[in-house]
């Protein structure tokens, strides 16, 4: 399920692994992904091959930072036809609200979305691949992009409030601390960026509306990737939802603008129901959580959207066939035996 991204996704790759001693066109043979995507950014290529790539790298280079690396190589240029759009917003709040709206064509497995408070505003950044597996180098890569995107509009010395990262913190988080310059926590209940509201109003004086109107018009051209579908949709609102106790099917409903029959009978059509999607969705952050040795269970528990700990407890033998802890030693276990 994990489907595609652009082959821009790994712009700055080359030059990254080599700097870290790697063979990056050996590498990309390993992965089944073609040497010519490192030239050609619009390529269709598997998401999860570019994630199992990226943890790889960070493996056998030992820079726990290789992600991030890439990232600070960034510029809008590399987006393509988003960044175009982006660059050509108005204001900041456009801009990402552009990212938000086309950010998953151009990324399958990526949802970016805005969450808004009086003073303060999230941009969280979600990878939902549909099958488990490590992510700390694709998340911190898309995080990182995202705040060089913010950087393009507000200058190199903007600096955001907080960035969150759901995994555990490195052994050495000086790259981290050097390209945020801020407080960069781990273990967080979501990865992405704080900073404050006042900064989205800023204005772009050179934003040309007509451009953005011939970037909007090729992003349109992109194929969906069955985004069409009420099943994507149901999707990243549960990625969004589901940590708040607030992930209904009623709730989801409203956030479409329709009724919980529609999304049940919608849903029946493509051959899903709201529970799978939700059991789908928290088996692949349980992987996720479990794997953070600072988080405990009931911490775990309440990010999957679970009124108690036995709740929890009861769906996780259910769906795994062994309870939670014993899951949790055995990957323990794997990684100190590495």
């Amino acid at each position: 399920m994990s489907g595609l991204t652009r082959s821009a996704s790994l712009s700055s790759f080359g030059e990254v692994a080599r700097k870290a001693g790697l063979d990056p066109n050996a590498l990309l043979r390993e992965f089944d992904l073609p040497p010519r995507c490192l030239s050609e950014p619009e390529l269709g290529i598997p998401v999860d091959s570019v994630r199992r790539l990226l943890e790889a790298c960070a493996d056998r280079s030992g820079i726990e930072s290789f992600g991030l690396r890439m990232a600070e190589a960034r510029r809008l240029s590399d987006m393509g036809p988003l960044g175009l759009l982006m660059r050509e917003q108005p204001t900041l709040r456009l801009a990402l609200e552009a990212c938000a709206d086309y950010a998953n064509r151009l990324n399958a497995a990526l949802y970016f979305t805005l969450e808004e408070s009086p003073d303060v505003v999230v941009m969280r950044e979600d990878l939902i691949l549909g099958r488990p597996g490590p992510l700390r180098q694709g998340t911190e890569l898309a995080v990182g992009i995202v705040f060089r995107v913010l950087q393009t509009f507000m200058g190199r010395q903007w600096r955001p409030l907080r960035v969150c990262f759901s995994h555990d913190a490195p052994t050495d988080r000086t790259e981290h601390d050097r390209l945020f310059g801020c407080r960069v926590e781990f273990g967080q209940a979501f990865n992405g960026i704080v900073c404050s509201r006042r900064d989205l109003d800023i204005a772009n004086p050179t934003a040309d509306p007509g451009l953005a109107r011939l970037a909007r018009q090729m992003l349109d051209a992109y194929p969906q990737q069955g985004s069409d579908k009420l099943t994507v949709q149901v999707r990243q609102l549960v990625v969004s939802l589901l940590g708040s106790g607030a992930c209904s099917v009623e709730i989801v409903a409203q956030h479409l603008g329709v009724d919980r029959r529609t999304v049940h009978r919608r849903l029946a059509q493509e051959g899903e129901t709201f529970s799978q999607i939700v059991a789908s969705v928290r088996r692949e952050l349980a992987t996720v959580f479990l794997d953070d040795p600072n988080r405990n269970l009931a911490e775990v528990s309440a990010l999957l959207g679970f009124s108690s700990l036995s709740g929890f407890s009861r769906w996780y033998r259910q769906q795994f066939g062994e309870p939670a802890s014993a899951q949790r030693t055995a990957r323990r276990g794997t990684t100190t035996g590495r």
